[in-house]
């Protein structure tokens, strides 16, 4: 029998996969993060003295620029025709009863497009409107 105390091996802790993790922890979150919402369409939105309010992520925007050509969540329309904004809509909306529909006009569009829009919106049913505007500074 062998009662020689064996020399135990020193204990040593490796950092680098720490650090790996670490640094892909960070990786994700930073990715995953969301961002404040903002449009590639430019549109110069109207004056209001009402304070702002926090908008769902499931509402549904309805952007009209300058010229009145539609966007539906950003995304352009190939006419400004009330069938095709009602079935873009329609698409969007999905199987929701209701949504908040949110008409982000530019100053400028014609009248007509917000018509329009606010037409095709109550022909699908859906009551809840709303309208994107700037807190007026003058207030």
């Amino acid at each position: 029998m062998n009662f020689r105390p064996q020399k135990s091996e020193e204990v040593d802790v490796n950092l680098t996969p720490l650090i790996d993790v670490v640094f892909l922890l960070l990786i994700f979150f930073m990715v995953s993060t969301t961002f404040q919402d903002q449009s590639e369409i430019s549109i110069r939105l109207p004056t209001a003295s009402e304070e702002p309010r926090v908008l769902k992520a499931d509402s549904i925007d309805i952007t009209i620029n300058a010229e009145g050509q539609f966007f539906v969540n950003s995304r352009p329309l190939v006419n400004t025709q009330l069938a095709t904004l009602k079935r873009a809509i329609k698409e969007v909306a999905g199987d929701e009863k209701d949504p908040l529909i949110i008409v982000k006009a530019d100053a400028m569009t014609p009248h007509q497009a917000v018509i329009m829009a606010m037409d095709a919106s109550r022909q699908l049913g859906f009551g809840r409107l709303g309208f994107a505007t700037i807190q007026d500074e003058n207030k």
